[in-house]
């Protein structure tokens, strides 16, 4: 089925598939648990991200690419892959992120928490959800990048 669908449109609807599937878990936890928004500012915040995060994933996942193709992190191994997973997803996602719950209410300490609670949780989630979107590529048929397959 996945071939019925056209390369690029592919690569698209996997780079979405992945972003919006892991990262709204990880924001709902990050911003009610982490950050101690509540509940309402929570969804606005996954309101103002979905869309974000559907206009942002495939430039994201160019950027990766690019941060996996040029770290040569399939030649190196998986500590700079994982280095360099988490390097773009920091580089890349951090600065929106901390705008999208500014906008959905975070303000002072709030803010700050939830945008450290974000970092923390990237730290964490930079190869995991690199390893993720290349699984997900890999089940909508879409080549994976050298530099970020795991060894």
């Amino acid at each position: 089925m996945t071939h019925m669908i056209p390369s690029k449109a592919r690569i698209w609807l996997a780079d979405n598939l992945a972003l919006l599937s892991f990262f709204t878990l990880t924001g709902v936890l990050n911003e009610r648990f982490i950050a101690g928004m509540g509940w309402g500012e929570v969804a606005t915040a996954r309101l103002i991200g979905a869309p974000l995060m559907i206009l942002t994933a495939r430039p994201y996942g160019v950027w990766r690419d690019w941060v996996m193709l040029k770290s040569n992190a399939a030649e190196t191994g998986q500590t700079r892959a994982f280095v360099f997973d988490t390097l773009a997803l920091l580089s890349f996602q951090l600065p929106i992120y901390g705008a999208i719950i500014w906008i959905g209410g975070a303000s002072g300490t709030t803010l700050i928490s939830g945008i450290i609670g974000a970092a923390a949780i990237m730290l964490i989630c930079g190869r995991p959800y690199g390893l993720w979107l290349d699984t997900v590529r890999r089940w909508m048929g879409v080549p994976i990048v050298a530099g970020s397959r795991s060894t």
